[in-house]
């Protein structure tokens, strides 16, 4: 069985969040799947590309009071002024986030509640990992066996 391309969109601003989104890479690289990093992820480019093969992995921080980290802002605005219909698109969320924050994983879940309103299929429960007490990548790697078998 072959799976898709697993485009994984990255939020973050101090950069902890793209190396997790690399390190789960890795991981599914080492289960066989093929995934495309996004850095900085482009609204044309991505919005255009959706079809019932999609599949977005969204590695989202929180940064400030629950904002996207600053290499998402621009694509979360634009998905949420354009609002387009993203009803093949089959998604999941890993939230970075800390505990000690009132806005902990808030920018997760409002990428989680903005694609799910927008149409995207879930595939299974969003990841919250707290920088003050988790492993990311312990929790991740725990996480994403559930991950590709929701594929």
């Amino acid at each position: 069985m072959s799976f898709p391309t697993i485009h994984i969109l990255v939020a973050t601003t101090s950069g902890n969040t793209e190396y997790l989104a690399d390190e789960v890479a890795a991981l599914l690289e080492q289960q066989g799947l093929t995934s495309v990093m996004h850095y900085e992820p482009s609204y044309s480019e991505l919005i255009t590309e959706v079809t019932d093969q999609s599949i977005w992995l969204c590695c989202v921080a929180s940064h400030g009071a629950g904002e996207y980290g600053d290499s998402m802002l621009d694509f979360s605005e634009q998905l949420s002024q354009q609002k387009p219909n993203l009803s093949p698109l089959k998604y999941a969320v890993i939230a970075v986030g800390d505990s000690c924050y009132d806005t902990y994983c808030q920018a997760g879940k409002d990428c989680d509640a903005m694609l799910q309103l927008l149409g995207a299929t879930k595939l299974l429960d969003r990841l919250e990992i707290d920088m003050s007490c988790d492993d990311p990548i312990e929790k991740s790697s725990t996480w994403l066996p559930y991950f590709i078998q929701a594929l």
